[in-house]
C-alpha cells in the first residue's frame, strides 16, 4: 500500500479513537443527573464519575507515553483502545455507583494510553506541510467533539438512556482497533527508555489522597484522623515525587523544564483553565437539570452557545499566534473566562436558564482563545526533543485541574447547599412543617439530587411549592459562590500567563502556528473533564 495512504489511515484511526475519547468525556456531564437517580448515587458518587476518570488519566498519561516509546506506539495505542472499549461496556452494565466509578477509572487508563501515543503516531507518519495539515484536521476533530458532546449526550440520554453513552464506544472501539492494527505503521523511540515507577506511584497516590480528602472532608469532618492523615500523606508523597524527579536521570517529569518561567506560566494556565470553567461544568449541569428541571437533551442544547463559540473561536486564535504573543492570548482568554464566571454568579431563585447565557458567551470565547494557544505553547517553550514530555505534562496539568477543581468546588457546594436550603425552608411556617415531615431524608435528598421526588411525596401543594422554592434559593446562592471561586482561579491563571509566559522563552525551531489549533481533552468534561 502506498506510504501516503498509510499516513492518512493513521490520521483516520487516531482521529476516530480520539473523537470517541473526547465525546465520552463531554457526554457524561449531561447524563450525570440521570445516572444519579438511576443508581441512587450520593453527591460524592457523581463527583467520582468525573474524578475517577480524570485521576487515572492524569496519573497514567506521562507513563503511557514512555511505554509507547519502549514497546511501539501502534500496539500500545491499540491496547489503550481495547481497555477503553471494555471498560465502556462495564460502565454501561454497571448497577452500582462503585462498579461505575471503578470502570470509569479503567476508562481513564485506556484514555491516557490513547492520548499519550496519538500525537506521536501522527508526528511519525507525517512530515513537512502535511504534518501541519494533519494536526489541523486533528485539532478540528477535537474541537468538534467538544462542541457536539453535550448535545449528543443529551440526545442519547433522553432517547435511549444514559447507559448507551458508554455502549456506543464498543463498536467504535472495535472498528478503531482493527483499523490501527491493519493500517497504522509502527513507531518507537530509538533511545532506550524506562518507566519511572517511583514517580508514577508517588504522583498517582498523592493525587488520589488529595482528591479523596476533598470529596470526603464534609462527611467525615475536616479535623477527623482520616482526612488529616490523607492530606498529610498527599503532601509527603508529593514531596517524594518532586525529590525523585529531581534526582533521576530519566524522570517521568523533567523538573528542569520549569526553569523557564514560560513553562510554569503555561502549566498554570492549563491547570486554572480546567480547575475553573471545566470543573464548573458539573455544577452548571446540575443547576440546569436538578434546579431548573430541564431534561438531558434540553440541557445539552443550552450548553451550545458556550461549546459552539469555543469551537468557532479556536482556529481564529490559533492563527493569531503568528501576530500576537502567546502571553496576551492566554492572559486575555483566561480573563474572559473569569468575567464569564462572574457574570454567571448572578442567579437567584426565580432565574431562568438565560441568566447564564451572557456568561456562556464570554466564557466560550475565552475557552476558544486559550485552548489552541495552550496546545502550541506547551511544545514551543521547550527544546524539540522535550516536546513530547512537555505536551504530556500540559495535559496532565489539565486533568489534575479538573480532578482537584471538581473535588474542591464540591466540598464548598456540599457544605453550603444543604444549610442554605434548610435555612430558606425554615423561614416560613409551611417550610417548618416540611422539615418536621421530612427530617434526615430531606437532607439526603438535597445532596442526592432527589428534591423533586421528595417534593412529589409531600401531602399538599403548599408544602411542595415551599420545598422547591427553598431548594432554588439554596442552589442559586451556592452556585453563585462557586462561580466566584472559579472566577478567582481563572483570574490567577490570567495574571500568571501575563507575568510568566515570556516570548523570549519560546524555542524558534518549534513555532506555535504549526501545532494543533483545536481544543485538547479537558473537558467534562467535562469537562468533563
Amino acid at each position: 500500500m502506498p506510504a501516503l495512504d498509510r499516513k492518512w489511515w493513521t490520521l483516520i484511526a487516531v482521529c476516530t479513537a480520539t473523537f470517541m475519547l473526547l465525546l465520552d468525556i463531554t457526554v457524561v456531564n449531561v447524563a450525570l443527573p440521570d445516572i444519579q437517580r438511576s443508581l441512587h448515587s450520593s453527591f460524592s458518587d457523581i463527583q467520582w464519575v468525573v474524578d475517577a476518570y480524570s485521576l487515572t488519566l492524569a496519573a497514567f498519561l506521562l507513563t503511557a507515553g514512555v511505554v509507547g516509546d519502549m514497546f511501539g506506539r501502534r500496539e500500545v495505542f491499540a491496547i489503550g483502545l481495547g481497555v477503553f472499549s471494555v471498560s465502556s461496556l462495564v460502565c454501561g452494565l454497571a448497577t452500582t455507583s462503585l462498579v461505575l466509578n471503578l470502570a470509569r477509572a479503567a476508562q481513564g487508563v485506556g484514555g491516557a494510553i490513547m492520548f499519550a501515543t496519538s500525537l506521536a503516531l501522527i508526528a511519525s507518519a507525517f512530515t513537512g506541510k502535511e504534518r501541519g495539515t494533519a494536526f489541523g484536521i486533528y485539532g478540528a476533530v477535537l474541537g468538534g467533539a467538544v462542541a457536539v458532546g453535550p448535545l449528543v449526550g443529551g440526545a442519547i440520554t433522553s432517547g435511549i438512556g444514559w447507559r448507551w453513552i458508554f455502549f456506543v464506544n464498543v463498536p467504535i472501539g472495535i472498528l478503531a482497533i482493527g483499523l490501527t492494527l491493519a493500517k497504522v505503521q509502527e513507531s518507537k523511540d530509538p533511545n532506550q527508555r524506562r518507566v519511572d515507577w517511583i514517580g508514577f506511584v508517588s504522583f498517582s497516590s498523592a493525587l488520589f489522597m488529595l482528591v479523596f480528602a476533598l470529596i470526603r472532608g464534609n462527611d467525615d469532618g475536616w479535623s477527623s484522623p482520616l482526612i488529616v492523615g490523607l492530606l498529610i500523606g498527599a503532601a509527603v508523597l508529593l514531596a517524594t515525587f518532586l525529590v525523585a524527579e529531581w534526582r533521576q536521570a530519566d524522570p517521568m517529569l523533567d523538573l528542569t523544564l520549569f526553569k523557564r518561567p514560560a513553562v510554569t506560566g503555561v502549566s498554570l494556565a492549563a491547570f486554572t483553565l480546567s480547575a475553573s470553567i471545566f470543573a464548573l461544568f458539573l455544577y452548571l449541569t446540575l443547576y440546569i437539570q436538578d434546579d431548573l428541571g430541564y431534561g438531558p437533551l434540553a440541557a445539552g442544547v443550552r450548553f451550545l452557545p458556550l461549546t459552539f463559540l469555543a469551537f468557532v473561536v479556536s482556529p481564529i486564535a490559533g492563527k493569531l499566534t503568528v501576530r500576537i504573543h502567546a502571553r496576551y492570548l492566554l492572559g486575555t482568554g483566561l480573563f474572559l473566562i473569569a468575567v464569564g464566571c462572574l457574570v454567571m454568579s448572578t442567579t437567584h431563585a426565580t432565574s431562568s436558564w438565560t441568566v447564564l447565557l451572557p456568561g456562556f458567551i464570554v466564557a466560550g470565547i475565552g475557552i476558544g482563545t486559550v485552548n489552541p494557544v495552550l496546545a502550541s505553547s506547551a511544545i514551543s517553550v521547550v527544546p524539540p526533543q522535550r516536546s513530547g514530555m512537555a505536551s504530556g505534562a500540559n495535559s496532565t496539568f489539565r486533568q489534575v485541574g479538573i480532578a482537584t477543581g471538581i473535588a474542591g468546588l464540591g466540598s464548598v457546594f456540599q457544605s453550603q447547599i444543604q444549610h442554605r436550603t434548610m435555612s430558606a425552608l425554615g423561614a416560613t411556617s409551611t417550610g417548618q412543617s416540611v422539615i418536621a415531615h421530612g427530617g434526615a431524608q430531606l437532607k439526603a435528598a438535597i445532596l442526592g439530587g432527589g428534591v423533586r421526588q421528595a417534593a412529589a411525596a409531600l401531602p399538599t401543594t403548599a408544602s411542595r411549592t415551599a420545598l422547591l422554592h427553598a431548594y432554588r434559593v439554596g442552589f442559586s446562592a451556592t452556585l453563585n459562590t462557586i462561580m466566584i471561586i472559579g472566577a478567582v482561579i481563572a483570574l490567577a491563571g490570567s495574571v500568571g500567563a501575563f507575568a510568566l509566559v515570556r516570548q523570549r522563552d519560546f524555542v524558534p525551531s518549534v513555532a506555535p502556528p504549526t501545532a494543533p489549533t483545536g481544543p485538547e481533552p479537558a473537558v467534562p468534561h467535562g469537562a468533563t473533564s
